[in-house]
């Protein structure tokens, strides 16, 4: 995420290979599951996953996970995009 602070999760390779995912594989399951779980808005969870919109719509749908788009996540994600440039 260019322009925001993060920080680093340190991920023992013995459990990234046992998982057989690569590290985005692994960074977009923890963005479906914490979206389907309610912790991160649509916006939040679709910049953590580093999908675009379209990407990470067709990704839900792929997991039968449904689209909770509320007024907040709007708001969220139009603050986001101002944030960027990109608005």
């Amino acid at each position: 995420m260019p322009g925001s602070p993060s920080i680093s999760l340190d991920i023992p390779r013995e459990v990234l290979h046992a998982t057989r995912m690569t590290p985005e594989e692994l960074r977009r399951e923890l963005a479906l599951h914490l979206f389907e779980q309610g912790k991160l808005s649509f916006g939040k969870a679709r910049e953590l996953s580093e999908l675009s919109v379209v990407e990470f719509q067709q990704l839900l749908g792929s997991r039968g996970i449904p689209v909770h788009y509320d007024v907040e996540a709007y708001e969220e994600d139009r603050a986001t995009l101002k944030r960027l440039g990109r608005l």
